[in-house]
């Protein structure tokens, strides 16, 4: 028997699912097929594919039923927030409104003599390792428009998540996606490292950590395999003194910790205006005692446990930290914190940018909030990090918001709302968040390359 990936529920510590790896020969051996298959399925006309991705679509939302409970067990979403299949939804919907525009052939010019034209050709097999705090939603970023644009998919999920690639390659099959086509594949690192060094996909597609994304690149140097990488983030919300302070501060908390703080787009980090502090402080300490923190599967619940014990850890490290340099912990420990995958949300103050908790991605339910007297301090803080993937700005003046925003070095700049993913819009980051982009048509673009065409007549 080969090596076994286990998910460990966080609900209590127990393995809920294992699987075994495929092997490096049988995974090659996917990887062929997804090869052989793709040029059959690029010939397929557009609208059936886009069809056939949609019917997929509606198949996983038949089994939402089962995917709700199913995530609380691998990942820990209380189930009162009914799963992903809004966002899945509109997500994939969106890139198939958009595909024949986006993948329409570029107009260069004809006359009497020569006819040239950019077409969007697919890149051939197109490997997406996921993530597991939006299991199907982050998925669908890049299945959707992958298959429709015309490559084969090969979808590696996280661990932690190990069912849901199972669920997504079931239903797509059902749609009529055929089984080389669209791919579930269990793989160990050092598979997918091989696989990767060995030039069997096209273009890879990854959301993770940064550790794992510099991983990846290290096994495509010199294969020139195309790479578009979501790694970590620790995204700021700004709010200015002429904010709509109860929005704002309702937004950004449940920007901080929904989902027990592990979302790519979280709120990390809050710099408020000086008028405005004491107030926001106040009314976020009020909004986090009010959460009960508990097991997912109950209704009742807020806030469940983080996924996995070590994720808790690293957070409860930060926090301590930063509590020991000083920091102000405003929340008494709740009485579902097991010290383990059941973490107290925390809210910070009296933190500054010497301690992790505001400099390392967190990843979970703990944000710090810091006193900033105008925009010049603010941007300096927002600048101040490696990472650049989302911030919220909180202000009544759409051209102040427009000018801040040119400054801050990020992949999204928000106005009035946060942790929130518009796939008209590219999702995209910038420093050690990685590089690419997908969703909009920029995320047809990063799913296909350009083959120009320049077509001399014959002329008497």
């Amino acid at each position: 028997m080969g090596h076994m990936l286990q998910c460990i529920s966080p609900i209590d510590g127990e393995i809920y699912a294992e699987r075994e790896a495929l092997s490096t020969t049988a995974a090659r051996e996917s990887a062929q097929r997804a090869r052989e298959a793709q040029a059959s399925w690029a010939a397929r006309p557009l609208q059936e594919r886009i069809d056939r991705v949609m019917a997929g679509i509606a198949a996983v939302g038949a089994m939402n039923d089962e995917v709700v409970p199913e995530l609380a067990y691998m990942m820990g979403r209380p189930i009162r927030y009914g799963g992903e299949f809004g966002g899945f939804e509109e997500r994939g919907s969106h890139m198939a409104a958009i595909a024949r525009e986006a993948l329409a052939d570029i107009a260069v010019g004809e006359d009497a003599t020569v006819k040239r034209y950019i077409k969007r050709i697919p890149h051939g097999v197109v490997l997406v390792v996921a993530p597991w705090n939006y299991p199907y939603m982050t998925a669908i970023n890049s299945v959707a428009p992958a298959l429709i644009a015309g490559n084969t998919v090969l979808l590696k999920h996280a661990t932690q998540t190990l069912l849901v690639g199972e669920r997504m390659a079931r239903a797509f099959h059902s749609a009529g996606v055929p089984e080389d086509v669209f791919q579930n594949v269990f793989l160990d690192h050092d598979t997918t490292s091989a696989l990767i060094a060995e030039r069997a996909f096209d273009f890879v597609n990854f959301t993770g950590s940064v550790p794992a994304g510099r991983t990846l690149e290290r096994a495509a140097a010199g294969t020139f395999t195309g790479m578009a990488l979501e790694l970590g983030g620790k995204d700021p919300g700004y709010v200015m003194e002429d904010a709509d302070l109860d929005a704002g501060v309702a937004a950004l908390i449940d920007a901080a910790m929904f989902n027990s703080g592990q979302c790519c787009c979280g709120i990390e980090r809050i710099y408020v205006h000086e008028s405005l502090y004491d107030r926001f402080v106040e009314k976020a300490v009020t909004i986090v005692e009010g959460y009960r923190l508990g097991n997912p599967l109950d209704a009742a619940t807020d806030i469940g446990p983080m996924a996995h014990v070590r994720f808790a850890r690293e957070v409860r490290a930060q926090i301590d930290e930063a509590v020991a340099a000083g920091a102000k912990a405003h929340i008494a420990t709740k009485p579902g914190d097991d010290g383990e995958a059941y973490l107290t949300p925390q809210i910070l103050t009296e933190v500054t940018h010497d301690m992790r908790v505001m400099r390392d991605e967190s990843f979970g339910p703990v944000v710090g909030i810091m006193k900033v007297s105008g925009d010049d301090e603010a941007v300096r803080l927002m600048n101040d990090s490696a990472f650049g993937l989302t911030a919220s700005l909180w202000t009544a003046d759409l051209a102040r918001a427009q000018r801040v925003g040119d400054r801050i070095q990020t992949g999204t700049v928000f106005m009035n709302r946060a942790d929130y993913l518009d796939p008209g819009l590219c999702w995209t980051g910038c420093k050690d968040t990685g590089r690419g982009g997908s969703l909009s048509v920029i995320g047809y673009h990063n799913l296909t390359r350009p083959k120009s065409y320049y077509l001399k007549k014959v002329t008497k």
